[in-house]
């Protein structure tokens, strides 16, 4: 998944968050890891929902959930790469993960959006964590760029 992470995120760099048949839905999450602190850097397909950003850890319906969902619980303040008014854009952002009616109700949208999520969650011996990516009003000077 690596070679292909490294593909996609260089493509979204190299043409300004537009990527294939993602559009510009997607989002790069820079995140530290939970027990070594590396930080690393993880494509995500996005929905917008207001002024945060949505995202779900598939992990294409893998047993267990994503490093970086992981991760995010660990360390849930980050930045992302996305899109914002037509340009790309390094934005604070704090992750809380969603549980309930307000996750059924976002994760109803990504599979309207992408019905391939839905086929991910049958497949799945877990619930999928959906993720809210909420904007913070600092910037972190210690945080990845």
């Amino acid at each position: 998944m690596t070679e292909f992470n490294d593909r996609v995120i260089a493509e979204f760099r190299a043409q300004d968050g537009q990527v294939g048949a993602w559009g510009t839905n997607l989002v790069l999450i820079h995140h530290r890891g939970a027990r070594s602190g590396t930080e690393r850097v993880n494509p995500a397909m996005s929905l917008r929902d207001g002024d945060s950003w949505l995202v779900v850890g598939s992990a294409m319906g893998a047993p267990r959930d994503p490093a970086w969902t992981i991760n995010l619980r660990a360390h849930p303040d980050v930045e992302i790469e996305a899109v914002v008014d037509g340009a790309l854009a390094a934005v604070p952002v704090r992750a809380f993960e969603l549980a309930g009616k307000e996750r059924e109700a976002a994760f109803a949208r990504f599979v309207e959006m992408a019905p391939a999520f839905g086929r991910y969650q049958s497949k799945a011996p877990r619930l999928l964590p959906v993720i809210r990516l909420a904007r913070r009003a600092e910037s972190r000077s210690d945080g990845p760029h």
